[in-house]
Parts: structure tokens; sequence; C-alpha cells
């Protein structure tokens, strides 16, 4: 098991890890918005909140651009419309 590097006060409030899918990542900045949105949060904790939505929303674009890299790989770098009929 590796050792925990000492922390610092610069790393104590780091940021939690970002979520493996972007499902979960999704539902997280859901929840996150929707305590946001229901007023009940004090100042200090809306700040940390938007810091971490602008991270999490980040992430998910990050995943829907690579997804469509992908996409776009597998259809001869031609990106065509999605027709779900």
């Amino acid at each position: 098991m590796a050792k925990k590097a000492p922390t610092d006060a610069t790393t104590d409030t780091a940021a939690p890890a970002l979520p493996e899918s972007y499902e979960a990542a999704l539902a997280e900045l859901e929840q996150l918005v929707a305590r946001m949105e229901s007023g009940a949060l004090p100042l200090d904790q809306l700040l940390v909140g938007y810091q971490r939505g602008a991270q999490l929303l980040a992430h998910c674009r990050e995943r829907l651009e690579a997804v469509e890299a992908q996409v776009k790989l597998l259809e001869d770098g031609q990106l065509k419309p999605w027709d779900a009929a």
C-alpha cells in the first residue's frame, strides 16, 4: 500500500476526484444544481458548489467531445446527423 504524501494547507481544500463515468458526473452536477437553487446553502458553500459544478461541467464536455471524436473516426471523418428513427 502506497504511503500518502504529507498534506499542507493548499492540498487540504482540493476538490474531490472527478467521477469515473459521464453519467455519474452528470448526476452529481444535477444534485449540486438542485442544492444551489434551493437557496439553503450559505454563501461560502455556494462558491465551492459553483467551482465544483464548473469542474463537473468541463469533465462532461470533455467526455462528450471524446465520444464525438470516436464517432467521427468510425464514420470516416464525417460526423453524420443522428437519426433516432
